[in-house]
């Protein structure tokens, strides 16, 4: 039996980290427009299982009003009262910029329009690294946590914007606590061709990893899928590194790809896949509406943790 087949379905990487995030202290969030039973109801979740302090940006009347149709308790929670969804993604990014809060959290508006306010050069939370989005994702039967990026923010990177989405997937994975990961730069094919660039672009990143350029995980690439995630299909191949047939995070070509791969084993294998935007000036968490409760206590969780760990690091610098 193969390492990949060795875990059982009903094992749960989500649960380890919502169980490790749950020992750090509650991080304060800022929720963009939670104006949705979903949205609203994600947040308070993840408020009552320990995980964070929600500071609901949004009308308050209809905040209220949501919570009061679907049963919601609000507690004592903080509530900003802006008048829409664009005044709360612009005063919900302020807030953070103001050190009110260590998570921003995606409610019920657009990813675009609250990331519209995050990447604005002089008003927003840009950073010197490119912002990019990692799914999360538990995979039933599959052994390890599956990191996936870009699949959401980025649709057709260059090299050096790879460079980045690399380096933050790395970070993530690391700075939670899982270790030094296997990261696997996937195209079509295995080998370096003319034909297919992001196949030159692989290699490019892995001589970059050679050369310091990434640093904190093991590169390999390009790899076809099956390549990168089957020992089996990496043996047929005669393919031998660390990262062949044993990856932990899958970087795509372009978000195209990323996003149908992530989809297809959330809809086809019954995968959870919790989201998070990192190279900001803190963790985002982006929820979608088909997101299950776990799949947005996992994004709380995985943004918890990472909140956590920077907050040491200032501590540390101080």
């Amino acid at each position: 039996m193969s390492e990949q087949t060795k875990t059982s379905p009903q094992t749960s990487k989500y649960d380890r980290l919502i169980a490790a995030a749950q020992e750090a202290p509650s991080a304060i969030t800022i929720v963009a427009h939670p104006c949705d039973e979903t949205s609203l109801r994600g947040a308070l979740e993840a408020a009552e299982s320990e995980l964070i302090v929600p500071v609901l940006v949004g009308p308050e009347a209809k905040i209220r009003k949501v919570a009061a149709e679907h049963g919601l308790d609000l507690k004592s929670y903080e509530i900003v009262d802006v008048p829409h969804s664009h005044a709360a993604a612009a005063k919900a990014v302020s807030l953070i910029r103001e050190g009110k809060g260590e998570l921003l959290m995606k409610g019920s508006l657009h990813t675009d329009e609250l990331m519209r306010e995050v990447t604005t050069s002089a008003t927003g939370l840009r950073t010197e690294r490119r912002v990019s989005h990692v799914f999360v994702m538990d995979v039933p039967g599959h052994a390890d946590t599956l990191f996936i990026t870009d699949a959401a923010i980025n649709i057709f990177p260059d090299l050096d914007a790879k460079r980045d989405i690399v380096q933050n997937a790395i970070d993530l994975w690391v700075t939670i606590g899982l270790g030094e990961p296997r990261v696997a730069i996937v195209s079509a094919v295995e080998t370096v061709t003319t034909k297919i660039p992001s196949t030159i672009e692989a290699a490019a990143l892995c001589k970059m990893a050679e050369r310091g350029q990434i640093t904190g995980g093991v590169l390999d690439g390009p790899l076809a899928f099956d390549n990168a995630i089957s020992p089996e299909a990496a043996e047929i191949k005669g393919l031998k590194s660390p990262v062949a047939g044993r990856a932990q995070i899958i970087v795509v070509p372009d978000l195209e790809a990323g996003n149908m791969l992530a989809k297809n084993l959330t809809f086809l294998a019954h995968a959870d896949a919790a989201g998070i935007v990192l190279g900001a000036r803190v963790p985002i968490v982006l929820t979608s509406r088909a997101d299950s409760v776990r799949s947005r206590l996992a994004s709380c969780a995985v943004a918890t943790l990472y909140a956590a760990a920077l907050r040491r690091q200032t501590q540390v610098a101080a």
